[in-house]
């Protein structure tokens, strides 16, 4: 069912919080530590990366995930594989993020809205074509959990990565890489690239480089801030990042879309209360 007004966006802010928790939330590192791994980095690509299998090499996890500067995947790609298998990662991940979700929720973890959210939430989180859509896909193949906690994570997971593919595509479309996607943002918040998590750690002379080419192209100006034509780019990425997020939700009747942007919002809100970000 196409609803007559966008929902992804609105949708997007209600998931993303249930979303975040294997990397705000300590229980999924943990969990995830517990099988040997040697850091949280580790944890990162053991968990993200094992619905794609062994047999997936750093530059096929590279390609998909998009956004890591070059030869940081293979820092922990293959070697993880050495130290745990991507069956147990994904086990020890949804226990620490359930574990994690339970301690965050509290006494909202076992109420029958989290049940009727993690229903609706994972009839559209399931319903989305796959083409086109790696990660998204090789979750979709993964069984799904029984445990109502489990299963709004797991719903909340399979949203992410499937408009974290589609957010690939309006990048792509915009011949916007991985580490340009990361100042553009950082940019487009009144946050010098340099200060910015997912690139603070680049050598500068790697940095100056991806921003120079930017400059080049008009984006960035002669002052480091995004210039019109950055700030339009960034909001053609983000609209066609929504639009292609929008295909889950029309499996959703209007009136259940409402029930669930109404069982969601305690949720999300307990979440962001302590990972605002």
């Amino acid at each position: 069912m196409s609803h007559p007004t966008p929902v992804a966006r609105r949708m997007y802010d209600l998931v993303e919080p249930i979303g975040l928790v294997p990397y705000f939330a300590d229980e999924s590192d943990q969990a995830l530590m517990a099988l040997g791994l040697r850091n949280a980095w580790d944890a990162y690509f053991a968990g993200r990366a094992a619905p794609l299998g062994r047999s997936a090499p750093a530059e096929v996890v590279h390609a998909v995930f998009y956004n890591f500067a070059p030869g940081e995947v293979a820092r922990h790609l293959p070697r993880i594989w050495d130290l745990t298998t991507p069956e147990a990662a994904l086990a020890a991940r949804e226990r620490g993020c359930v574990a994690g979700l339970r301690r965050l929720l509290g006494d909202l973890a076992d109420t029958p809205g989290v049940t009727r959210a993690a229903d609706l939430l994972l009839r559209a989180a399931t319903s989305a074509p796959v083409e086109g859509r790696v990660l998204y896909a090789a979750l979709r193949a993964l069984p799904v959990p029984r445990e109502p906690l489990a299963r709004l994570w797991h719903a909340a997971t399979l949203l992410r990565e499937h408009r974290g593919d589609g957010h690939t595509v309006a990048l792509l479309a915009e011949d916007i890489g991985g580490t340009q996607a990361h100042v553009l943002h950082a940019l487009s918040i009144d946050m010098p690239a340099h200060e910015f998590g997912r690139v603070s750690h680049l050598p500068a002379a790697q940095l100056t480089a991806v921003i120079d080419g930017m400059r080049s192209r008009g984006l960035i100006g002669t002052d480091g801030w995004l210039t019109p034509t950055g700030h339009a780019t960034k909001q053609r990425v983000e609209s066609m990042t929504d639009r292609l997020a929008e295909a889950p939700y029309n499996a959703l009747a209007p009136n259940e879309l409402e029930l669930l942007t109404a069982t969601l919002t305690p949720i999300s809100t307990t979440i962001r209360a302590v990972f605002p970000s």
